[in-house]
């Protein structure tokens, strides 16, 4: 294994010696404007942070993500539905001219702590602990290590888990600032 490992490393460094490859290493956060598809729904402005990995070949880079993600809706007639999120997006980008770039990939989400300010019991047993969205977006490279991205998450599971039948799906625009820690590579 530690010579497979070590293989590997060193084919990875030899690659990016050639600079045709770039890898970083980043922060980010932002605002979410989330809502569910759940009856009169309004959404609701929360936040998302967290770290980044960026492996670009070219005009074409594969960015994992962890964020932390704070979304959900406000329902009428029970209130504030606050569904807070660990979220692993996957994001393919296609790079542009001038440091701008298109995003597309999925995303997968782990529900940490739901309804924590809503009043009625037993609600936290009727969703799912996981979440698939299709993530579109698009960004731009800034000087001084910045990013800036939009996105729209798109939710395509239904993450209702109760007798009520209804598909519950999440949405959510986010805006973003990122920097970038660590770069390796042109």
């Amino acid at each position: 294994m530690k010579k497979i490992l070590f293989s590997l490393m060193m084919v990875g460094i030899a690659y990016l010696s050639y600079g045709q490859a770039k890898i970083e290493i980043g922060l980010k956060g932002g605002a979410n404007f989330s809502n569910t598809d759940f009856g009169n729904s309004e959404s609701i402005t929360a936040f998302h942070g967290g770290a980044f990995l960026l492996l670009k070949v070219a005009n074409i880079g594969i960015q994992p993500e962890v964020l932390y993600s704070s979304q959900g809706s406000e329902v009428e007639g029970v209130g504030d539905i606050n569904l807070d999120y660990i979220n692993i997006p996957i994001i393919a980008k296609f790079y542009l001219p001038l440091g701008l770039n298109l995003q597309l990939g999925p995303q997968f989400g782990v529900l940490t702590d739901d309804l924590k300010d809503l009043n009625n019991d037993g609600i936290n047993e009727q969703l799912k602990s996981s979440d698939l969205s299709a993530v579109f977006g698009a960004g731009v490279n800034l000087p001084f290590r910045l990013k800036v991205d939009a996105r729209y998450v798109l939710g395509l599971s239904d993450i209702n888990d109760s007798s009520f039948d209804q598909d519950i799906k999440n949405r959510m625009f986010q805006l973003s600032i990122g920097y970038s820690l660590f770069k390796l590579g042109k």
